[in-house]
């Protein structure tokens, strides 16, 4: 595959595990900055790959080969998040753009070393899962900060925002994953929340809540 593909691929994966259902050409072609028509010529070569399912005006889901190959790309990307993390002293909001150019690399015998050099870990620096290399996922219990009702806690183990302006923002106020936040009261004016991050008290936005994950404990 090109690497043009197995970008792709990988947009595909993620737009389809987010709704669980066929996504339309329109919403590739938005994830992928580009025109829906150059999305519909990309399709129709994936699809004569046995990569996804495609018909004209009905929505596109991968293939079981398709999602296989999308999973090994992820798996790619998300180890190399780690790498750059663990073994380079990279921060996680620094990571993405590095692991979007390594993750295009074919040898998969590096990957699997790689993968065991680390402790064959099952997140990236982000909380998100990381594909073992026949494409399994465990998956993590979680929900986001948002959605947690008054007095309870929950452990940070994700993010849904992975942009460096929001990973930043995190960093400043002393959230990361591990962390163990209290949702104090949640304010009905503008869903604003006001929540306890190593003992210290802060307000944040629902927005801010909507995009981080907790595993309540």
């Amino acid at each position: 595959m090109t690497f043009s593909e197995e970008n792709y691929l990988k947009s595909i994966y993620h737009l389809t595990a987010a709704s669980e259902t066929e996504v339309s050409t329109n919403a590739i072609a938005e994830i992928m900055e580009t025109k829906a028509s150059s999305v519909t010529d990309m399709l129709k070569k994936l699809a004569e790959k046995d990569l996804v399912n495609y018909k004209k005006y009905q929505g596109v889901s991968l293939t079981e080969n398709g999602k296989l190959a999308a999973k090994m790309i992820v798996r790619k990307h998300r180890l190399w998040e780690v790498f750059l993390v663990e073994k380079l002293n990279f921060s996680w909001d620094e990571v993405h753009d590095i692991a979007e150019q390594l993750e295009h690399i074919k040898s998969e015998q590096l990957i699997n070393r790689l993968d065991d050099f680390l402790g064959n870990p099952t997140e990236d620096p982000h909380g998100d899962p990381i594909p073992d290399a026949n494409g399994r996922i465990i998956k993590i219990e979680k929900q986001l900060l948002s959605e947690l009702e008054e007095n309870q806690t929950g452990v940070c183990v994700g993010v849904k925002d992975t942009s460096s302006e929001f990973l930043k923002y995190l960093d400043k106020q002393g959230i990361a994953l591990g962390s163990k936040i209290e949702f104090l009261s949640k304010e009905s004016f503008d869903l604003s929340v006001k929540i306890k991050v190593n003992d210290r008290e802060l307000s944040i936005s629902n927005k801010i809540a909507s995009n981080l994950f907790v595993k309540l404990v």
